[in-house]
């Protein structure tokens, strides 16, 4: 799945064959193989500590931000008051970092299923899973299919902030999985899933944007740029049950409020951007 040569951590993949980034390694932090899935942690040359399972990327301390930020902001900046939220995944605390910098959250929950991620990145990557000390945060460790199933109507946006499709974030990409997300929002909730990569990954994001248009009254997918992730590009598909524009935030936040809350990627123009897709990208989505 990886590669560790020559001082040189190489991200080897599947999903995207023919293509590799590569992290120079000051220091293997720590390794270890959970019940789910390989942790890696490594103090990297050029991008801080980073973050790798089952040999994939998951985040290092110079680019995080653009991820944690948009895939929280995009949906909650959409939704009039969202009081409560529910986070799948996500157990190194960046969401959780970011959500409850929102001045009407008032309670989040976090559901992961590898309790170990949530230790390693306590002990390993303080930057981020200070976002689990926040006492608007309970953590749950658990699946988050079954979660879903055993609370409806609860909350008011949903993110899923999931490995790739493979391994225990597998059933994530599934229509299902939107089915059960549907369930569990209040009326007006919103949610945020990641959703690939469409330089690469066009059919995932394709299935992903229509299980999500299916299940969802309005659905809609963003891009934002992450250099350390596959193709230097993430996306994400939000569902809305109402009948609202997502490309448009409700809450616009001030540079003095943007300030005041550490942000450093998200804004209101940003936001509105990240919907303006390539013509590649929008017949991709229509199957064409």
């Amino acid at each position: 799945m990886n590669a560790m040569k020559s001082g040189w951590f190489s991200e080897l993949n599947d999903l995207w064959p023919g293509v590799a980034l590569s992290l120079e390694v000051e220091e293997v932090l720590h390794t270890e193989r959970s019940q789910f899935q390989n942790i890696l942690v490594v103090k990297t040359k050029s991008h801080g500590k980073a973050l790798m399972l089952d040999g994939v990327i998951q985040c290092t301390e110079k680019d995080e931000m653009s991820y944690h930020e948009m895939i929280s902001y995009l949906p909650l900046c959409c939704h009039p008051k969202p009081q409560r939220v529910l986070i799948v995944g996500g157990g190194d605390g960046g969401v959780a970092r970011e959500v409850s910098k929102h001045p009407d959250v008032e309670q989040i929950t976090l559901v992961d299923i590898d309790d170990r991620v949530i230790e390693v990145c306590r002990q390993y990557m303080p930057r981020l899973s200070l976002g689990l000390n926040n006492p608007k945060v309970n953590i749950f460790v658990g699946d988050g299919f079954e979660y879903l199933r055993d609370h409806r109507s609860e909350f008011d946006v949903i993110i899923t902030d999931s490995s790739d499709p493979v391994g225990p974030a597998e059933n994530l990409f599934k229509q299902s999985y939107y089915e059960l997300l549907k369930a569990a929002l209040k009326h007006g909730g919103i949610i945020a899933s990641q959703a690939g990569t469409a330089w690469m990954n066009m059919d995932q994001v394709y299935s992903t944007y229509q299980h999500c248009k299916t299940v969802f009254p309005v659905a809609a997918y963003a891009v934002t740029a992450v250099p350390t992730y596959p193709t230097g590009q993430i996306g994400f598909v939000l569902g809305s049950l109402e009948q609202i524009n997502l490309t448009e935030p409700m809450k616009i936040f001030s540079d003095e409020d943007l300030e005041r809350m550490s942000m450093m990627y998200y804004n209101d123009k940003v936001h509105r951007a990240a919907f303006a897709l390539p013509r590649f990208v929008e017949k991709g989505l229509r199957g064409a």
